[in-house]
């Protein structure tokens, strides 16, 4: 990062991702308690539901939005830890700067654009 006002401001801004992805986990954990809530004492088929998706289907699709939002809060965190070291902004495989762009939209990005296509 080139200076104290970069690193506030990645701060603020990973800080952001974090409480999205806290809320959107808190919001996930909910529906999952909802989805197991309306299913317990239910007399229901779950696999031949004229209604549509299973209880199984929605309780695995809640599931992996959870899974994804942990992963972008471990993500916050792991961005977080590398702007405290010094190192946030640096491509972990080529040691060079990312771009501004790249971490305005992707402030949790640990590559370069060009490295990150090599994958």
């Amino acid at each position: 990062m080139a200076d104290e006002g970069d690193t506030a401001a990645a701060r603020a801004r990973l800080e952001e991702v974090r409480a999205a992805a806290r809320a959107r986990l808190a919001a996930l954990d909910r529906s999952f308690d909802d989805v197991v809530a309306a299913a317990d004492g239910a007399n229901t088929d779950d696999e031949h539901d004229p209604e549509g998706a299973t209880i199984g289907f929605e309780r695995a699709q809640v599931t992996a939005l959870a899974e994804q939002s942990r992963q972008s809060l471990a993500d916050a965190d792991a961005a977080l830890a590398r702007l405290g070291a010094g190192s946030y902004g640096r491509c972990a495989r080529c040691g060079r700067d990312i771009p501004a762009a790249r971490l305005a939209v992707r402030p949790t990005a640990t590559m370069c654009v060009e490295c990150a296509g090599r994958r």
